[in-house]
């Protein structure tokens, strides 16, 4: 058998499990937690099923029903790639560019990091956060290591939430605005906090900051996870949204794609709006890949806000970038 039927063969077996996989992503009620991780690489069967498409067109010499049915196959997962994935480098902006007569007073900038709680390397975070100089700072994966390395943030943000734990869903937060309303709350797991807070910007205007880190669908023998049950986190607080009557705003590392059933649902709940459509991926994990990268970490908005600059941060030690926004409440 030469070279190139090998090949040939080798192209129609990705192409099958391409296409397999593309079909099954699209079922969300089914209960087995790999069925959820194919909706997370979406970008990638995109790219293969385009590849995999080139090379049979010009590998096939009979074009019969099987061949037929194969490009077929590959179209189709090619277009329910596109569906889901175009909207965020061609799509409106579901949230709006910030005009330049804003008020300074109206802006504020939001920084998330996942520091990934086994990194040694606070330097680089601390360091990132002096360089991009985010009015409030959101850090996932704190431990009680953690909070002494990032106690010298104190000096800068006078306002702060923490919360530490050894389960890897430690979560700090730090402000120059005061945070007012303060709570930590638990809404699946016991070793899982989320903190909700209502901001204070210089102006006197008011925002509701609800900073999640939600557990993965995928098992784990040390940490808290998610199988064989539904993510009802951020669909309990797309409910708290909903009965807010302040400007919200709901960041963190959500441990989901943001074209997610589950993240498509919660958004609708708490009228909601995601700022990377019409603006690009941002990828933010997995940071230590070149090839399996997806965006886990999220702003999700009200639609009282405008968009002034997003941005990806580089490396940090974690298996996640930092990401960073900045956004103006106008009058």
């Amino acid at each position: 058998m030469n070279f190139r039927k090998v090949f040939y063969y080798v192209v129609i077996v990705i192409s099958s499990v391409v296409i397999v996989a593309s079909l099954l992503s699209l079922i969300y009620d089914l209960p087995y937690w790999y069925s959820k991780i194919l909706d997370f690489p979406r970008l990638q069967y995109l790219i293969l099923a385009i590849i995999c498409l080139l090379l049979f067109t010009f590998l096939a010499k009979k074009w019969k029903w099987p061949s037929i049915f194969l490009v077929s196959g590959l179209v189709a997962a090619i277009a329910i790639q596109s569906v889901k994935i175009f909207p965020y480098w061609f799509g409106s902006k579901t949230v709006p560019d910030a005009l330049e007569d804003y008020s300074a007073e109206n802006t504020f900038s939001i920084l998330l990091a996942n520091v990934l709680i086994d990194n040694r390397e606070s330097s680089k975070i601390i360091k990132a956060v002096e360089d991009s100089d985010p009015d409030i700072f959101l850090a996932m994966e704190v431990d009680q290591r953690w909070l002494n390395d990032l106690a010298i943030l104190k000096q800068d943000y006078p306002h702060y939430m923490e919360q530490p734990n050894d389960k890897a869903y430690g979560m700090a937060l730090y402000s120059r605005f005061p945070l007012k309303e303060r709570e930590i709350k638990y809404l699946k797991h016991e070793n899982v906090p989320s903190f909700h807070a209502k901001v204070e910007l210089t102006s006197g205007k008011e925002f509701m900051l609800h900073a999640v880190h939600p557990v993965p669908p995928m098992p784990s023998n040390k940490y808290p996870d998610n199988v064989g049950e539904a993510e009802v986190s951020l669909l309990k607080v797309g409910d708290f949204v909903a009965n807010e009557e302040v400007p919200s705003i709901v960041a963190g590392d959500f441990n989901d794609v943001s074209w997610s059933n589950t993240a498509r649902l919660f958004g609708e709940s708490g009228g909601l709006a995601n700022v990377r459509i019409g603006r690009g991926l941002f990828n933010t994990f997995d940071a230590t890949s070149y090839t399996m990268r997806w965006p886990l970490d999220h702003f999700f908005v009200t639609e009282d806000f405008y968009l002034i600059d997003l941005k990806r941060l580089g490396h940090i030690g974690s298996d996640h970038f930092p990401l960073y926004a900045e956004f103006v409440l106008p009058d």
